[in-house]
Order: structure tokens, then sequence, then C-alpha cells
């Protein structure tokens, strides 16, 4: 029986929330309600108003109207503490956690009601108590360097129980999850909910959505566009509601006939920036006309993969081959000359140039070459044509084509970088996690893109830590755990659990 069909009270109830930005209406009078002890998935396209929704419940926004109302009850909420205080905890994708210090110094960091002088064993105790209570398996003395992902997410969510939260906003939880500790989560999701507390799901992985949730709240454009019983609805028809149009989930792909191989991979060795090896004799080949995956949890050398394929890190010993070309440890304008694009995981710090233009940004890796200069001139008007052609091509919905990139959405920004990397016609491509973070409609414009190049001809090496994305898009799948590619499989819905494990290290021997 879903939540919607009990007379359980409201937890939260916010009402005709506006928040306006310069030139954007990011809230347009928005209703939202949560029940007690429910699960409420929040859905909706990059820039549909999810986050600046979540950031005013949170306290890091001020509404500029609307009213929200805790068990019944007006509030303000004028600032993140306050929210804490209101008993209102979110837990952010990217963690919030000192590596060098201890689960128990982590939770109770930031802390008021602790003084200078921290009683270890107490704390620990306590801190064990709440982790038994909801399944949590995480040990208060380890430290967060130690831990994996998935236990890093368990301190998260320890560190709202602990200060008190009722109401927790868990923003993409499952992004960087195997599915065995997904599945781990939504136990401990289910316990909370049993004790009484409330939960807002915001995802764009809409299969768990519909495994985990109560009840789907979908805004468009700003605005509530459906509210719906997660029981009483389908993959298909969410996704339609958040993009207006039928979504394709799974690319309809021709068979790969793959060719030479074009990138080889030959026992490479690196490190991480702690200095600590990330690459341990790893090997591996693409070739021309296949999509290769690379699963594994984050952290077991994918960043570092991708950073030496591209000439962003040393190897210390092994080789890197591009169409017979040694590009090992040379300058990053090889690789490019040579014909490698990179998609990187970091839209921002790495692939783009946020304070620049959509034309600066789209232009760089062509600009020191004709028709866009000439000797040490750039033609201003070609560029304009070259960029205003792409974004196009691309479908980069920007107001301008000298627009910085840093007022893009999440998916027009990922297009800006694709129009620049695949407009080249590279012989290879690096993508790593391509999709992350955008809604079913950009996720699908992604997708069509790269299986395009693959048909082209070109090899892609696609890292990512999303299974469905994966087994969708890649003709083989080679996983890594600590440095190392540990199996290779075929992209088979019947394997999910051996890659979980093996992503895991369970069955490595």
């Amino acid at each position: 029986m879903t939540q919607t069909e009990t007379n359980e009270p409201l937890a939260l109830e916010m009402r005709g929330i506006v928040k306006q930005f310069p030139g954007v209406l990011a809230n347009d009078h928005v209703d939202f309600t949560l029940r007690q002890g429910e699960i409420h998935a929040l859905l909706g396209e990059n820039g549909a108003g999810k986050s600046t929704l979540m950031n005013v419940l949170s306290g890091l926004y001020r509404p500029d109207a609307g009213e929200i109302y805790l068990y019944g009850e007006k509030v303000e909420l004028h600032s993140p503490r306050d929210a804490i205080e209101a008993g209102i905890g979110m837990v952010h994708q990217h963690f919030m956690l000192v590596p060098t210090l201890s689960v128990a110094e982590n939770v109770v960091l930031g802390d008021p009601s602790v003084n200078y002088v921290i009683h270890y064993e107490a704390l620990e105790k306590r801190i064990g108590e709440i982790a038994e209570q909801f399944g949590l398996d995480i040990d208060p003395k380890a430290k967060i360097w130690q831990l994996s992902v998935g236990e890093q997410q368990r301190v998260e969510i320890l560190k709202m129980l602990y200060q008190g939260a009722k109401i927790l906003i868990l923003d993409e939880p499952t992004a960087v999850l195997t599915p065995q500790e997904v599945t781990e989560l939504f136990k401990t999701l289910q316990e909370m909910t049993a004790s009484g507390r409330s939960i807002i799901f915001i995802s764009h992985k809409l299969d768990e959505v519909l495994e985990i949730s109560d009840r789907i709240t979908v805004l468009r454009r700003g605005k509530v566009s459906a509210e719906v019983v997660s029981a009483e609805t389908t993959k298909a028809e969410l996704a339609k509601t958040m993009v207006g149009r039928e979504v394709v989930f799974r690319i309809d792909k021709k068979p790969s006939e793959p060719g030479d191989v074009v990138l080889e991979i030959d026992k490479v060795n690196a490190k991480n920036d702690r200095g600590l090896p990330a690459l341990r004799d790893l090997s591996l080949t693409v070739r021309s006309g296949e999509v290769v995956g690379i699963a594994g949890v984050a952290g077991n050398g994918q960043t570092e993969l991708a950073a030496v394929i591209n000439g962003m890190r040393e190897v210390e010993s092994g080789r890197i081959l591009l169409n017979g070309v040694d590009i090992t440890n040379k300058p990053a304008t090889v690789s490019i000359d040579a014909g490698m694009a990179y998609i990187p995981a970091d839209r921002t710090g790495v692939g783009s140039a946020p304070s620049l233009g959509v034309d600066d940004n789209i232009i760089m890796k062509a600009y020191r070459k004709p028709p866009l200069s000439h000797g040490w001139s750039l033609d201003l008007r070609e560029v304009a044509r070259y960029a205003t052609d792409l974004v196009k091509r691309f479908n980069v919905k920007t107001p301008s084509i000298k627009t910085q990139s840093r007022l893009l959405s999440g998916g027009n920004l990922q297009k800006m970088i694709l129009a620049r990397e695949l407009s080249r016609e590279p012989v290879a491509i690096t993508a790593v996690y391509p999709s992350r973070g955008l809604d079913a409609g950009a996720t699908e414009a992604v997708h069509e893109r790269l299986i395009a190049e693959r048909d082209r001809g070109a090899a892609i090496l696609l890292i990512s830590e999303d299974l469905d994305e994966l087994l969708s898009l890649s003709d083989r799948i080679a996983v890594i755990y600590e440095g190392q590619i540990v199996g290779e499989l075929p992209p088979d819905d019947s394997r999910i659990e051996e890659i979980g494990l093996l992503m895991a290290g369970s069955l490595v021997r």
C-alpha cells in the first residue's frame, strides 16, 4: 500500500513558492507536500527548478513569495542552520566530508553543541547505535579516506540523523553506487521511513524512482507539471511529463563492426594526486567502430585512466598508442592533433572555461587553424559563423553565442562540449560520465551522438558508473577495480549482478 492511501499527516508543505533570478523564473508558484513516513521523488529536466526549490527548503535561498509549513506550523528558514534546527537535512550528490578525519569527527563537524574536548568513546557509541538502528554498516573510528564511496554516503546520512533530521533531502543518491550498494541504501531508506522520517528523493534514474518512492512530483520550466502515485505510473509516462515528448531509453543500435585497433593501452602504471598507485599494469584496446565501456565504482582509477590517455597525467611505465602513434606523456595537443576527443567528467573545471562565451569554448580545439585563424589573428566573422552553426547542429539552447558557458544548464553545457569535440570527426573518443546529472531528454541526445560516432567509425572508450548507460551503449564492458581491468563481459542484462560483484572486488582473486 502506498503512502498516499494512508492518512499520514503532512511533514512538510510548501505553498506557492516563487524564486526568481535575473532573467529566470526558477520556481513559479510551486506547491509541494511531503507526508510523514513517505519517500517523495522530485523529478524534472536540468533547469526545471528542482535544485532551487530544495535550496529554498534547506535555507540557502529565501523565497520571493510563498510559505513553508513543518508539521502544520509555519516556519521561516533564513539559513542552513535554521533548516537543520528545524529537522531538515540534505545529503548532496558531492559529499562534504574531510578525508583525514574519522567518521565520528565528520559526523559532529560543525555541531555547535560539541565542545573543544570531544569524548570519543561516548560519541562513537552513540553513532554506532544510530548506525545499527538504520542498518548503516560503518565503523565510527574509520578514516574517511579508508571508506568506499557507498560507505562515505552512509556517513553523510549518519550526520543528518545524528543532528536530528526528520526530513532528509537526497540529491542523486545512487549516482556513484554499485547495484549492491543501491540495494543496501534502499533498505536504509525504508528503515528511516518506518521510524517516521520523511525523504525527498531527487534522481534522474526513473527505474529507481519507481522502485523506492511512494509519490512523485514532476517540475517543468519552474512549475509543477504532475503529481502522481508511483504505483500508478510508468517510466515512459514520467519521461514524457518531464520533457514533453516520448523518450527512448535504450538506443536502438545496429551490431558493431569493429575494425583495426585505434587506441591501445599497454601495461600502464600511474599515480593519483596523493602519490598512490592509481593504474597498475592496465592493458586495454579499443577498435574503430566499437564502444568499450569501463564499469567501476568511483575512485578505482577511471579518472586517472582518462587523464593519461589525454596527456593530462604522467605515465610512470607502459605505453599509450593512438593509431600506432606513441602518445605516452606527450602534450595534450599531440593527442588532439592525432584525432582524440575528450568529454571529461568535470564539465566546468576541465571541459569548459566558465567565464568565456559559448563561441570561445566551441573553437578551443580549432582556433589554431584556418579558416578560424590566419597566422596570429582570428577571423571573428568566421568564428561567429562556425560557432552559430555548431550551436544549431547540436541543439545548444543559449541566448547568444556570447553567453558565458557558466550560465548554461548542465544538459546544454554538455551539448556545447560535444559540439566542440565531435565536430572535428575524431578517430577516438574518451567519454567520462557523459550523462551524469542529465535529465532523460538530454541523456537521450548524448547517447544518440555517441552511437552516431561509433557508426561513423570512431573508437569510443566510455567510462561510466551508470550500468544502464553502459549496457545500452557498450559493445564490450571491462570492469576496473583498484586500477586494474579485472574482467570483461558482454553488455547483457543477465550479467548485472556479476558486473556489480566485479566492481566491488568480490570476484577478484
